[in-house]
């Protein structure tokens, strides 16, 4: 990798900016300065300083976030905030990307990522990704709603779901539930209900895969996966 495309990633600017801390004599490769900016850099073996300070290159980044009601699950938007938004700089710069969609007013668990083979698996419809969601129900949650989900819904369009496990949490006017999922139609979970006779009024989503929410995240807060998260996801979903 050229060592200007290598430190323009890790944030020390645009090419541009990285060109003149090369020219000033700041950046060694193995302990020797290097000035051109088309110098090619093994990222696995070569040590790289900038200002005497060792930079470490990442290629992937793997986000958590506990998404916010009001934002949407996206890179970019003219008018409305997206997920992207809310990230660090030296994050974004990594130019990272939303695993999915959560809809505007729902809220919980977003990968983040710029692994897009890691994301194409985890929502390729034959993996089978388990999908876990919190939902309040306007309405009774029945015994006979678990075993309609269980044989799976048709939904308004015709579309007649896959298996979901229903879980009642509190039944009453209205109802505390989980439901997981291995599909991720447009509004799946909200027209489900609706396909019972019921209405969603609060969803959070609590876990996709092997991924767990982390309750310690606020709304809009996000953090990095720990390793051992990382190599789950891999093992489970990632390229093999």
């Amino acid at each position: 990798m050229r060592i200007d495309k290598l430190l323009s990633n890790l944030g020390f600017g645009s090419r541009k900016e990285v060109k003149k801390i090369l020219k000033n004599g700041s950046i060694k490769v193995n302990g020797e300065i290097v000035k051109d900016s088309g110098h090619h850099i093994n990222v696995e073996y070569d040590k790289v300083t900038v200002h005497g300070e060792e930079v470490h290159y990442r290629e992937f980044i793997y986000l958590m976030m506990n998404k916010p009601p009001g934002v949407i699950s996206a890179t970019e938007d003219n008018y409305e905030e997206t997920v992207i938004d809310l990230l660090e700089i030296e994050d974004s710069i990594f130019e990272p990307f939303p695993v999915g969609r959560l809809d505007k007013d729902t809220e919980g668990l977003l990968l983040i990522t710029n692994d897009g083979q890691l994301a194409h698996r985890l929502l390729s419809p034959k993996k089978h990704v388990p999908k876990t969601y919190f939902a309040v129900i306007d309405g009774v949650v029945t015994n006979e709603d678990v075993q309609a989900f269980k044989q799976g819904v048709i939904l308004d369009d015709g579309y007649h779901t896959q298996p979901g496990e229903l879980n009642i949490l509190k039944s009453g006017i209205r109802s505390d539930i989980e439901l997981t999922i291995t599909e991720g139609k447009f509004h799946q979970v909200k027209r489900m209900f609706q396909s019972v006779g019921k209405r969603v009024i609060y969803l959070k989503r609590i876990k996709m895969g092997s991924l767990i929410l982390d309750e310690a995240l606020e709304l809009g807060e996000y953090r990095e996966l720990t390793n051992e998260e990382v190599d789950k996801l891999m093992n489970d979903y990632g390229a093999k």
